[in-house]
């Protein structure tokens, strides 16, 4: 341990009393007394305790407590009045809330006199028992402040902007094992943790086919009619609600483009939407977020005037979260043809090879991110239409009822994403083994002129993961519902899966993407061919990093902080003491439920409230994440919501009218913080080990929302309540949920 040093910082005098440098005009004395290197010893806290009230008149009980600066550092603060300008002091430690067991450090008192500490410089030396002996450096800075700085300093303390106590945290870091149990009994959790488990919103796992798109032409009982009008199962409806008003900028006539009357087309959104034609003019819908004006270039006059307005119930034509992308939008819609403003992802690949699974996995990242998509699953509109009970004497390719059978049903479910399209859908994911090229080939003639189609094939050589699949299959598949005999099941669907092999065709046609043995998260390798534009790229990006791997991502709010406690948004405060009382749990309760998984990770935001919510849990690599940081309120930043109804009116009802969409003056909306996740929610799935994130309430309903595959609109209102652990676990079944509530 080196020498301390006990000086004011600002004189080079020591113990003589010399105040030259201090001005003691108007002034009050500002004392800083700072420990370094002291880490946390079981529930014992430094603290300082004197001979005036301030410090706690010799009594331990009132000593005050020293805050924590960074990971080893603490400070105490205060402002010594004139007529205690002499006052004696002692470091002692000792718990926040307790008087025992109280270690008061070795030697006489410190004295302080005029803004100098009196006598040798010394370390803070503690004395635990006859063996153990701790000695810490400490310092001590006092500063001459006028009654008008100090003003300002303290409102700015009571409006918790003062700044951050935790910057000396590097932005990846990780904390040595202790030695010894740091947590006291207090705070300790029960090795059994199911005992913390509390009921999760979200229902229990379903087999993924069953949440795809219900048929249009279905009857009540169950057989198929073209002329039918459409209609919705009332038991499983994936459709969303219409996501958000959008911005509008219209644009001169492109050259070689046709429309239909009153239509206005986006390649990058895809989807027609019906405006009121105002001369020669036509409209694209750019969404760039509340806040920004709607503009419209005429062609004629080649002018800057207020809106169109637009019909209001044409679809989006732009997705609500594609601010970023409005420049790449409005260049997509300029060129390319028609159909390019649909997109159809076809599946192709041989039974029990996750094509269902992917499907559902990319219509929830794209739903999320506001492109209007639905998963059309050929299985479903086949058990509709012809029953469960089909044995694999249906599947065989020498069989032609059975062949004609299954491609009426696939035409079926293509008329219907095709329907939907012009209705204004963008993205429409067609799921099926489509394993012969004449099949894709009648696929690629029903979409002419209609969307865009790009097969997505799923290949795998891994027989054990082949195998996992199959008896999952069985397991979950309505097909086998009505099957007693779980190994008669096994039997029947390998030979299906034998009538598929003999017919097998790779895709050699259009545009398509291979995803060869991708599944398991460990190499593998991905093709493509002739795949071009925003959309398709960002398919192919989260593509090429989701993988089956089991594995749980635990999503926690942050301790309660200061700003909780009076109820105002935003700032950088630190925990109250129900927060640091949650971090020592959440610490008890990762390193127990993580136990055995050493290559977890812990992700902060670089906001102090996060990173102190998790400092004390170690063995963990830390990574501060600025994406992961609280929505920014702008100019409301430290404010209530009454003072912002009182202050700000206009701005209080639209937040209130549209939570999603609404954006804080030079600050956030819901959508703005969707489009800063989406790098996070591309390394949560590329992770194979366990992630602890520590984050916020609007973005942990973000994040929240895209694993429980919740609309858009409801993101601002998913319920995050503090002090509570969501597991979400990963796996081959989809996304399970638990909740773990550690305080009330």
């Amino acid at each position: 341990m080196g020498s301390g040093s006990s000086r004011n910082l600002d004189s080079s005098s020591h113990g003589s009393g010399e105040e030259k440098d201090i001005d003691h005009g108007g002034g009050q004395l500002y004392v800083s007394l700072k420990m370094e290197n002291y880490k946390l010893k079981g529930d014992l806290v430094p603290h300082v305790y004197g001979s005036v009230p301030l410090v706690g008149s010799w009594d331990t009980s009132k000593a005050l407590s020293m805050e924590r600066e960074s990971t080893s550092s603490w400070d105490l603060s205060f402002v010594v009045p004139p007529n205690h300008e002499t006052l004696d002091f002692k470091f002692l430690l000792k718990p926040k809330y307790h008087n025992v067991p109280c270690i008061e450090e070795e030697g006489t008192n410190r004295q302080f006199m005029g803004g100098t500490l009196q006598g040798d410089a010394r370390l803070a030396v503690f004395k635990f028992n006859p063996d153990e002996v701790l000695e810490y450096r400490v310092f001590i800075k006092a500063n001459r402040v006028s009654p008008f700085d100090l003003a300002a300093s303290w409102r700015a303390y009571q409006e918790n902007f003062e700044p951050s106590t935790v910057r000396g945290i590097p932005d990846v870091s990780i904390n040595s094992l202790p030695e010894g149990n740091e947590n006291g009994s207090s705070t300790s959790l029960d090795l059994d943790l199911e005992q913390y488990l509390v009921p999760a919103p979200s229902p229990s796992v379903v087999y993924a086919a069953n949440l795809t798109e219900t048929p249009r032409s279905l009857k009540r009982g169950g057989v198929f009619s073209k002329a039918e009008a459409s209609t919705k199962d009332a038991g499983v409806s994936v459709d969303r609600p219409e996501t958000i008003k959008e911005i509008e900028v219209v644009l001169p006539d492109p050259p070689k483009l046709f429309h239909p009357p009153g239509m206005v087309e986006s390649k990058s959104a895809g989807t027609f939407s019906t405006i009121q034609r105002q001369d020669s003019h036509r409209g694209i819908y750019v969404d760039r977020g509340v806040g920004s004006p709607r503009l419209v270039k005429s062609a004629s006059a080649n002018a800057l005037t207020a809106g169109t307005k637009t019909d209001s119930g044409a679809k989006n034509s732009i997705p609500a979260a594609a601010g970023a992308v409005a420049a790449a939008a409005v260049a997509d819609q300029m060129l390319g043809p028609k159909e390019d403003m649909h997109l159809a992802i076809v599946l192709v690949g041989l039974p029990a090879r996750g094509k269902t699974f992917t499907a559902a996995k990319l219509t929830r990242y794209l739903r999320w991110l506001g492109h209007d998509t639905k998963h059309f699953n050929v299985g479903k509109y086949r058990r509709l239409k012809h029953g469960t009970n089909q044995t694999a004497d249906f599947f065989r390719g020498d069989n032609p009822e059975g062949m004609e059978a299954r491609n009426e049903v696939a035409a079926l479910a293509m008329d219907d994403m095709c329907a939907w399209m012009q209705e204004g859908g963008q993205v429409g994911i067609f799921d099926a083994t489509n394993s012969t090229s004449e099949r894709r080939n009648m696929l690629m003639k029903m979409a002419e002129g209609k969307c865009k189609i790009i097969f997505l094939e799923t290949i795998c050589n891994d027989r054990q993961i082949i195998e996992r699949n199959i008896r999952l299959k069985i397991q979950q598949s309505p097909d086998y519902a009505e099957e007693p005999d779980y190994e008669a099941g096994y039997q029947d669907f390998k030979r299906r899966l034998d009538n598929y092999e003999k017919i097998y065709e790779p895709v050699n046609e259009g545009s398509y993407i291979k995803m060869i043995d991708m599944v398991s998260g460990h190499g593998g390798q991905i093709q493509v061919n002739n795949i071009s534009g925003y959309l398709p790229g960002r398919i192919v990006f989260f593509l090429v990093n989701t993988h089956l791997t089991p594995r749980p991502i635990l999503l926690t709010r942050h301790g309660e902080s200061r700003n909780n406690m009076r109820a105002r948004i935003g700032g950088d405060t630190v925990l109250s003491g129900n927060g640091e009382l949650y971090a020592k749990k959440l610490t008890n309760f990762i390193e127990k439920r993580l136990k055995n998984e050493r290559a977890a990770s812990i992700w902060t935001s670089t906001l102090q409230r996060t990173i102190l919510s998790a400092n004390q849990i170690v063995g963990f690599p830390k990574i501060q994440w600025r994406a992961l940081d609280e929505i920014n309120a702008g100019v409301c930043d430290g404010m209530t919501y009454e003072e912002i109804k009182k202050n700000m009116p206009d701005e209080y009802a639209s937040r209130k009218k549209d939570k999603l969409r609404y954006r804080y003056p030079r600050g956030e909306s819901y959508l703005d913080v969707i489009q800063r996740l989406e790098p996070v929610i591309i390394e949560l799935e590329r992770q194979r080990a366990p992630v602890v994130v520590v984050a916020h309430q609007a973005v942990l309903r973000a994040l929240y929302a895209y694993f429980s595959d919740r609309p858009l609109t409801e993101i601002p209102h998913i319920e995050m309540p503090l002090h509570t652990i969501i597991e979400i676990q990963m796996g081959v079944t989809g996304v399970q949920e638990k909740r773990y509530k550690l305080m009330d």
